[in-house]
């Protein structure tokens, strides 16, 4: 883990961290231990999960993934931005967590002042030069210890484990959000159109608010075989060209009162727009890609609201992690693979390459 050990007791050491040279590689690189300074907290890391975007833009090429001033969106630093972990020791004037405490890290660190920060979306600080993501702009979790601001650690749940933590500090929280602006509730049925992480994310959390039904859709063999062992999907229909005809087979004609599209792909989201019911609502939570629809048949005529939602509030973050402790359910039944530190590398070929379910790196595992 690092040449010397006695972080809490104040001795300087150093530890691996995980860099991604945007070479397809994940590499182990020394790093000092850091030291809290005002407002920060040091975190022992618990578990820190590989996102779908730290794939798609960094690993295979982070050059190509540009930030609003023209330079290169990773600066190089240790990766990872869905971490969990245990307060070590607080910085001056933290106040809120203690050490021992266990958290969640909110994964951007914002301005704190603007009015999107005010109101609890770091996601969207509007100050770019003080906007941070921990793994792309500041140190993130693939390493033993992490340097938190203590503005982004939320209370992990004693009923939660850390990797639970680390599943919500990034997809569980993007799928929360998708779920709360379609008000679903008992009344709905859920149709969920990409069944990784974050769709499977999407089905919980629906359960959680009482949904009755839960339809997926899916095209890879490996996933849906994972998936029906999870119990969070009711049927799964095969992503083809007979998707939507099957969809609305399972509904008596109706389609899904609720539609979420994980897949971040045209195919994915014309199946989504599809698949909803008259007056149905729909949201779109998958990166990328593009929406191509016809309009009148699809949306006008039908009364379709569509939602664009992106990653949720810290608010709305600590509201999830409560919600998921009282509801007795845990977000890691949705991890198929979890890697120590030093199988890195192997993690992330595995993740680039389509795993079953979520990837999660655990530094203490070996």
């Amino acid at each position: 883990m690092s040449a010397q050990t006695k972080t809490e007791t104040g001795t300087t050491s150093t530890m691996q961290g995980v860099l991604l040279p945007g070479d397809s590689t994940a590499q182990l690189r020394p790093h000092p231990v850091p030291r809290p300074r005002p407002g920060q907290v040091l975190l022992r890391v618990g578990a820190s999960g590989i996102c779908g975007s730290d794939i798609g833009y960094i690993y295979r090429g982070y050059k190509s993934h540009k930030g609003l001033d023209g330079a290169p969106a990773y600066h190089g630093v240790i990766a990872g931005h869905e971490p969990s972990g245990t307060v070590l020791a607080v910085g001056e004037g933290v106040t809120r967590v203690a050490e021992g405490d266990r958290v969640i890290v909110y994964h951007i660190v914002g301005c704190g002042v603007c009015r999107n920060c005010r109101a609890g979306y770091f996601i969207s600080c509007s100050d770019e030069q003080r906007r941070e993501s921990y793994g792309w702009q500041r140190d993130g979790g693939h390493a033993p210890y992490l340097l938190a601001e203590e503005s982004t650690c939320i209370p992990l749940p004693d009923e939660l484990s850390l990797v639970d933590g680390s599943l919500i500090a990034c997809g569980f929280g993007t799928a929360y959000e998708g779920m709360l602006r379609t008000g679903i509730g008992g009344a709905d049925e859920l149709l969920v159109v990409g069944l990784g992480p974050v769709g499977l994310a999407a089905a919980m959390i629906a359960r959680c608010l009482g949904v009755r039904r839960v339809i997926g859709v899916e095209r890879t063999p490996e996933r849906i075989a994972f998936v029906e062992g999870t119990g969070l999907v009711d049927d799964v229909v095969l992503a083809d060209g007979s998707a939507v005809e099957n969809v609305l087979a399972l509904t008596g004609g109706q389609g899904c009162s609720v539609a979420v599209d994980a897949s971040g792909s045209a195919p994915g989201r014309s199946v989504a727009l599809e698949g909803v019911a008259e007056w149905g609502r729909v949201s779109l939570l998958g990166e990328g890609g593009r929406l191509e629809t016809e309009v009148s048949d699809t949306l006008l005529h039908k009364h379709v609201t569509v939602h664009a939602s992106w990653v949720t509030s810290l608010q709305g973050m600590e509201d999830l992690s409560l919600l998921l402790a009282r509801s007795g359910v845990h977000p890691e039944v949705v991890v198929s693979h979890r890697f120590g530190l030093d199988q890195a590398d192997e993690a992330y070929r595995l993740a680039a390459s389509g795993a079953a379910g979520k990837v999660v790196i655990v530094p203490e595992v070996s």
